[in-house]
């Protein structure tokens, strides 16, 4: 694929108009090298509204959104970009399928949907032949990163460790109230907010966290150059004190209110590499715990204890000044940004630490 898209725009496809498919559209819409070229959508009433509309650009891009998978990867004419956003933490197996299906048609394929694959060296087998075999296939290539978002718990810690003369820990940490989370569902019955403290949150049920952030722990150790003893998981729950009412309902006193997890890789017995998340329904609950810098509703940090000690907390807005949709757009916009960088790559798959981070080509854009 060399040099294949270097002075021509690439058409892109968005597959899912969700949290990240939102701010998919409006990076593929913003960016110079990129044009959008369809848009799929699973919900019915979706089918035939503006792409712009139903990404909040505040404008519309005369792309009609489709449920018609071959007619929308047809627009790509066995090149271009897919940026897959459908979710894939219950359908993995329809994930893969659907990425596999993008690959073989000869188009590159961005996601964060498919977890295992965050790290595709420790990635099941059966998982991995699927892909290669399309990547092969289509002479095309596929960069999963993470949506919490990938790129603070790979390259940046990565990044920073280069700062630091002697490292004891790198910690990643996510911080949010999930009150602002536009995902009833998965704040309600996966991350288990307002449920009795007897419930069984999934996500963290026993190896689903190292499933999920496993990938990037080793991705780090990779960086770091060392070898893990094992990948472990901590968690914490704690009750609301009082109810609450937020924009997603009610929540009950004594439901679950708060809930604190790691993921840690440890080295010579000791958690060396931890991905760290603190999620409250409530700024009132668990206050004990970490919080954002600024008291606001979310946070992602880095923080490398060592010599020197090493804290940089990022706090990213959007859609109305809020930080969970603010952290979904960095993340999308990662995976987007690598579309021309991935046009040019030889076939295969990338990982976090092997797609550069480029600096944004926006400004220059930027109408006068």
């Amino acid at each position: 694929m060399a040099n294949e898209n270097t002075f021509r725009s690439i058409p892109v496809v968005v597959w899912g108009t969700g949290n990240v498919g939102r701010a998919s559209i409006r990076a593929v819409a913003a960016h110079p090298q990129l044009t959008l070229s369809s848009v799929i959508v699973h919900d019915p009433a979706k089918v035939g509204r503006d792409a712009g509309d139903l990404a909040d650009l505040g404008r519309p891009l005369g792309i009609n959104a489709t449920d018609d998978i071959d007619a929308a990867l047809a627009t790509l004419s066995g090149s271009g970009a897919v940026a897959y956003a459908a979710s894939g933490e219950l359908r993995p197996d329809d994930a893969v399928a659907d990425i596999a299906r993008a690959l073989a048609l000869g188009a590159v394929v961005v996601t964060p949907s498919v977890y295992a694959l965050y790290d595709h060296r420790s990635a099941p087998a059966e998982m991995r032949a699927p892909i290669e075999e399309a990547c092969a296939t289509g002479e095309s290539a596929l960069f999963v990163s993470g949506i919490d978002p990938g790129w603070g718990n790979d390259l940046l810690p990565a990044l920073v460790s280069g700062l630091a003369s002697e490292i004891d820990q790198v910690r990643c940490q996510e911080i949010f109230d999930y009150s602002t989370y536009d995902a009833e569902d998965s704040v309600r019955y996966i991350v288990g907010m307002g449920q009795p403290m007897d419930y069984a949150p999934p996500m963290v049920a026993e190896g689903v966290p190292s499933m999920v952030w496993g990938g990037q722990i080793r991705l780090i150790a990779r960086a770091l150059g060392v070898e893990l003893d094992e990948v472990r998981e901590t968690s914490q729950r704690r009750p609301l004190d009082a109810a609450v009412t937020t924009a997603l309902g009610d929540f009950e006193a004594g439901t679950q209110g708060a809930l604190r997890f790691e993921v840690q890789g440890i080295v010579d017995g000791e958690p060396k590499i931890v991905a760290e998340h603190v999620t409250r329904i409530s700024a009132d609950c668990a206050v004990d715990w970490p919080m954002p810098p600024d008291g606001g509703d979310g946070a992602h940090r880095v923080i490398i204890e060592g010599r020197p000690r090493i804290e940089i907390n990022v706090e990213a807005t959007d859609e109305g000044g809020n930080r969970s949709a603010g952290g979904n757009a960095t993340a999308a916009n990662r995976l987007v940004n690598a579309i021309p960088w991935l046009r040019n790559a030889d076939p295969g798959m990338y990982d976090g630490l092997e797609v550069p981070l480029l600096p944004s080509t926006y400004l220059s854009n930027k109408e006068a």
